[in-house]
């Protein structure tokens, strides 16, 4: 017998439905619900481990999304027929989701907790990343799990000055603004997206209204759970032992000396030896045994005393961790053509964060394939960032990229493609490779492509600045400090890590993660308006370094050549078994792709010596001759007869040189003139209904005198 699954409906602004659905499948699970749109479907299971994993301080959350192939009605390509590792893109919702649940599940809850999304069935004109969050706040709604949701992410685009709640990917393609949005009723927690240079008030709006539609769909989750037979209320747990009596004394004992250390304006490693010295001397009054007794309490203790200490003295001194004021940037220097090797390259370094960027320049065979459920096709211009551990002072070992590799990456490549032109013909790689972090290395990322391209003289629109802000709130006072260029501490002390990239004329991308509820559109707007400030002076520092790109490629740059040819004659041109292409590849060292597009074949030709460049086209022309009437040409006389000649203009391409066209004298034979194997020059006047073509020789002769 099939149980009756529980539904609940949510009626978008356009008319489009998307239902919520549990009580049918994965009912072993602690919470499992299907969330449907069109054709696409995706189921989100949550478990949680009913005891705390053992010695965590912290909530040991994985989320995990994956797209089966058989959703779109496809088999995975490659050798193993199977899904692999999680790609870039799924990686991506996963932060997403991760993200916004993270802030909502309580501090003290330690108990080992897994979100698995799939994607099970594919509707192409209904993105599946945007029903993500929804899926998995649904899914821990409906189970025993503590959490301080619901919660909800929606995408919000402007098509044609217009926002749309989870726009069609077909109609994001038009769009100015693609953002993802998470929150919870009352509070944003989560924005990612990537914009055409919108101004910081445009980007408040298109929040506003995706927080509108997030309060829709939190209202359905809410109402689904009302619906839920036996529903059991939220789990018991106690997964901390707390000495409230220990607390207050390291409080008394230790901050006064915490908040003079905080204020003192050291630099990263000296602050962090001086908090430990003070932590040291704090242990001393115990004994080993007791220290084995207390010691992870008086560390989680006093991290709350540095916590707090840090907070007060930026809200109440208005000075930062190093002495900054609350809108200062720190130092920044930066170099390019680094790297001699390199099409492209620049050191970006602020403050103690450093990033290495090289760019890359290919032809079409560089381009980044993709091959994924719910899009295949290729980049043309696509950033890796790499984050060794050197980076911040560790040794630990490196297994893979990782998701947070992947994040960062992403956010930069968004921030930079759209000033890439549309008519730059190369396949543009970008590497930033982070040698130095204490603060936003993503940010510094952004800055060092955007010189490196400049570098490589690739005709950027304009140029790129990011910078990475910060929030301290007090809510029973009121106080708030917004911070410009946050450190590694003060993101982790803070209450919003807000990265916002831009050129002069408005914002291209930005990520912001918030930890508190209830933040104020008037703060954000603030924070907002501070960062346009911080980048422009971060833009102002890049200039001094290269204010344009430059006027032609580095020599060992490859160079690419466009041209189109009849479809007709690309088979010729291949050869059987690609024979053809690959000689000409070898003998004139390119690199040449060839694709059809309707009645053409569209030629890609790439080499860094320009001379064997052009004579790669010469061959190709040649092979694709198509002759036009009233041009010129070169020809051999190859055949002779009483009539007139028959010139080669091309590679099997002749044309008859009658003998009336051959000088403007009056000729009783073509010998007169010419003989077999002459070079001549001759014009094309004419081409019949069956392709023969006309020539002459004397159109292109003086004229004679009158007599």
């Amino acid at each position: 017998m099939i149980p009756n699954a529980i539904t609940q409906e949510i009626k978008l602004a356009d008319g489009r439905t998307i239902t919520l659905e549990t009580g049918k499948l994965a009912k072993q699970a602690n919470g499992s619900v299907v969330v449907k749109m069109g054709g696409t479907m995706l189921l989100a299971t949550v478990v949680s481990n009913t005891e705390p994993l053992e010695g965590a301080d912290f909530l040991p959350l994985t989320v995990d999304y994956r797209e089966k192939f058989a959703a779109a009605g496809r088999v995975p390509g490659g050798f193993l027929k199977r899904e692999g590792r999680p790609s870039d893109e799924e990686i991506l919702v996963m932060r997403l989701v991760d993200r916004c649940l993270r802030p909502l599940f309580p501090k003290d809850y330690h108990a080992d907790t897994q979100v698995m999304i799939s994607l099970m069935s594919y509707d192409k004109e209904v993105a599946a990343d945007c029903l993500a969050g929804l899926a998995a706040s649904a899914a821990i709604a409906v189970s025993d799990i503590p959490f301080n949701g619901p919660m909800s992410e929606v995408r919000v685009a402007r098509v044609d000055g217009q926002f749309v709640i989870n726009p069609s990917p077909e109609a994001l393609e038009s769009a100015d603004i693609d953002m993802m949005i998470g929150a919870s009723k009352d509070s944003v927690v989560m924005v990612e997206g990537e914009m055409k240079e919108i101004s910081e008030k445009e980007m408040v709006e298109a929040i506003a209204f995706a927080h509108e539609a997030i309060k829709d769909q939190i209202n359905a989750q809410e109402a689904l759970v009302a619906k839920v037979e036996k529903s059991s209320p939220k789990r018991e747990y106690n997964h901390e032992t707390h000495d409230e009596a220990l607390a207050e004394e390291i409080m008394k004992a230790t901050y006064d000396e915490v908040y003079s250390v905080a204020k003192g304006g050291y630099g990263k490693a000296e602050r962090s030896e001086k908090f430990k010295e003070i932590l040291e001397k704090y242990k001393s009054r115990y004994s080993e045994e007791e220290l084995a007794e207390k010691e992870a309490l008086i560390h989680t203790y006093y991290h709350d005393v540095e916590y707090k200490a840090m907070r007060n003295m930026i809200l109440d001194d208005r000075q930062r961790l190093d002495g900054r004021a609350l809108d200062e940037v720190r130092p920044i220097w930066s170099e390019i053509d680094y790297l001699p090797g390199a099409h492209g390259s620049a050191v970006f370094t602020r403050g103690e964060t450093q990033s290495l960027t090289t760019v890359t320049l290919g032809s079409r065979l560089d381009e980044n394939r993709k091959d994924g459920v719910t899009y295949v096709g290729a980049d043309k211009f696509y950033l890796h960032y790499n984050f060794p551990p050197f980076s911040t002072g560790e040794a630990r070992p490196i297994r893979g990229t990782s998701r947070r590799e992947v994040g960062h990456g992403n956010l930069a490549q968004r921030a930079l493609k759209s000033m890439i032109g549309k008519d730059t013909y190369y396949t543009i790689r970008i590497v930033s490779d982070i040698l130095e972090s204490n603060g936003s290395s993503s940010m510094a990322t952004v800055c060092a492509g955007t010189l490196a391209l400049m570098d490589a003289g690739i005709k950027i629109k304009r140029p790129v600045s990011g910078i990475a802000m910060g929030l301290i709130t007090d809510p029973e006072t009121g106080k708030f400090a917004v911070l410009s260029d946050i450190l590694g501490d003060e993101d982790h002390l803070g209450d919003m890590d807000f990265k916002v990239t831009g050129t002069e004329n408005g914002i291209t991308a930005c990520q912001m993660d918030i930890k508190i509820q209830g933040l104020s559109y008037e703060i954000l707007e603030q924070a907002l308006e501070q960062s346009k400030a911080g980048r422009m002076h971060i833009l102002g520092e890049m200039l001094k370094t290269i204010d344009a790109p430059r006027a032609d490629l580095k020599p060992n740059a490859p160079k690419i050549e466009m041209m189109t040819i009849p479809k007709e004659f690309i088979g010729a041109i291949i050869g059987p078994g690609g024979k053809n292409i690959q000689k000409l590849q070898a003998d004139t060292e390119t690199i040449i792709t060839i694709e059809e597009e309707g009645e053409l074949g569209m030629i890609e030709i790439s080499g860094t010596d320009r001379e064997k460049m052009n004579a790669a086209v010469k061959r190709i022309k040649a092979v694709a001759f198509v002759p036009e009437v009233g041009d010129t040409y070169q020809g051999l006389v190859k055949s002779i007869q009483p009539y007139g000649a028959f010139v080669e203009i091309a590679p099997g391409t002749d044309g008859l040189l009658h003998i009336s066209e051959i000088t403007h004298r009056r000729l009783k034979t073509v010998e007169e003139e010419l003989k077999e194997g002459d070079t001549i020059e001759v014009k094309l006047i004419a081409k019949d209904e069956r392709g023969k073509l006309k020539l002459s020789r004397k159109a292109l002769l003086p004229a004679p005198a009158d007599n």
